[in-house]
């Protein structure tokens, strides 16, 4: 048995660091929940707040381990605009070249992915707030949805073009050796770099919980807006009382 894991694990080669590939499922369930949770009559509504909050929470990690994680997982490996025309070219006689880490269309995917998720959670919190219409936050969230779903198609195609498992790399982390050779194991990220990311992700959840501290449990649709309301409510009574 030890033998076979160990000729298993010298015919592919380390990609996506561990971090990374639990932010990105992690991701995929909050994401889940809280387009399953949107509608008030859902039997996990309550949760949908619970599951945009954690969102945001992964989303402070991502952008952090953009510039500290692991070799592939940093902006600065992936995303490389010079390299996009050429890979259009490849995808149109489809014929498109292996790659690593992220190929150029799949940087721009995660670019979008996480400014989009952004625009929801954050139209998300100006709903919840009162100071914006839903429906901007609902066009946003099935843009996301859109937006996940020509991700996983581009997924599937690219897999099927390359004949590498790339849903398959993304949980494992690992690729295989004979599809790329002379590649190496990527750099792990530092101990340093897990501690700061580790740091920033508690900072996030601090920040987030004094702004809701019912943030991460179940609430039911409008509940915080109301907590908001009478909160402001109180704001206003006390300043009439002040000039009277």
């Amino acid at each position: 048995m030890m033998f076979m894991a160990k000729t298993s694990r010298s015919d592919s080669f380390r990609v996506w660091d561990a971090p990374l590939r639990l932010f990105h499922w992690l991701l995929v369930a909050a994401i889940t929940i809280a387009f399953l949770s949107s509608e008030g009559d859902s039997p996990i509504a309550d949760w949908h707040m619970a599951a945009g909050w954690t969102a945001a929470m992964l989303l402070a990690f991502r952008l952090v381990w953009g510039f500290i994680g692991g070799e592939h997982a940093r902006f600065a490996n992936f995303v490389r605009p010079s390299r996009l025309l050429s890979h259009i070219r490849e995808l149109a006689a489809g014929h498109p070249q292996r790659t690593i880490g992220h190929n150029p269309m799949g940087a721009l995917a995660v670019l979008a992915l996480l400014i989009v998720t952004g625009a929801v959670l954050w139209t998300g919190i100006q709903v919840d707030a009162g100071q914006t219409d839903e429906d901007l936050h609902e066009a946003i969230a099935y843009g996301l949805l859109a937006l996940i779903g020509v991700h996983v198609a581009a997924v599937v195609l690219m897999s099927v073009f390359t004949r590498e498992n790339l849903a398959r790399a993304m949980v494992t982390g690992r690729k295989s050796a004979a599809l790329h050779p002379g590649a190496h194991d990527a750099r792990r990220p530092a101990v340093v770099a897990v501690l700061l990311a580790a740091m920033v992700m508690g900072m996030t959840v601090f920040g987030i919980l004094r702004y809701d501290s019912a943030a991460f449990s179940a609430q039911s649709h409008g509940e915080a807006k109301q907590g908001h309301e009478i909160e402001g409510g109180t704001a206003v009574q006390g300043e009439d009382n002040d000039r009277d």
